[in-house]
């Protein structure tokens, strides 16, 4: 399909990220996300983003398309082969930090019995580990939460004005990658996309295009 791109998380469902100016293929149920740790069960089609506002998670065993809105953030597809289930996660450096994909895994497991042995978990286009200059203070954030420091930061020295390098950094997919790994997803069913949207223009970037410029949609659908 066109402008979208598709990932392979095994038989039975359909996943993709639409590239800038895509079309999407078929209705998508989206929510108005703001950054929370949230997450909406979907149990029946025609949901609005009004429905679903303030949510930034969606999980569903329906026949239907869910997405999760970024642009710079991370978004997390996750498969249930065996149970027959999806969810659609927007994880930002909040949702990250708040450990918003455990939070998933777990509302799988009481809505559908999901194990989470059996999951398959596609981490898409965002922000990228040399892009995601931030400041000490976020830093110390994820540390009082328990991430392990070593895997997801660094610090590039001094920082050049006008550019990302120096600084201090943090590597979102890894953290989230640790976050479902600590839940009992299994390291080698969590397939992650190096794609960096601040550096490929395919894509829209928050931090490259201004707070207000499009957002890459991130579908999941049981087929």
């Amino acid at each position: 399909m066109k402008d979208l791109f598709g990932y392979d998380m095994g038989r039975g469902v359909e996943a993709f990220t639409s590239m800038c100016g895509a079309v999407l293929p078929y209705p998508v149920i989206m929510g108005h996300q703001i950054h929370s740790d949230k997450v909406a069960v979907i149990d029946r089609p025609g949901l609005t983003r009004d429905d679903l506002k303030g949510y930034d998670a969606f999980i569903t065993n329906l026949p239907v398309a869910i997405a999760a809105r970024t642009a710079d953030c991370i978004p997390v597809l996750l498969y249930d082969p065996v149970r027959r289930a999806v969810a659609a996660v927007h994880s930002g450096w909040r949702g990250t930090h708040k450990k918003i994909v455990q939070k998933v895994v777990s509302a799988m497991m009481t809505e559908y019995g999901t194990n989470p042995g059996d999951l398959v978990a596609q981490i898409g286009p965002g922000i990228c580990y040399d892009s995601f200059q931030v400041g000490k203070e976020l830093v110390d954030m994820f540390s009082e939460a328990g991430f392990p420091m070593d895997v997801i930061s660094r610090y590039d020295g001094e920082p050049e004005s006008g550019s990302m390098n120096g600084g201090y950094h943090i590597d979102l997919k890894a953290a989230i990658e640790w976050s479902l790994e600590g839940y009992g997803v299994k390291r080698e069913n969590i397939r992650c996309c190096d794609i960096c949207t601040y550096l490929d223009t395919r894509f829209h970037s928050a931090r490259r295009e201004g707070e207000k410029c499009g957002r890459n949609i991130n579908v999941i659908k049981l087929v």
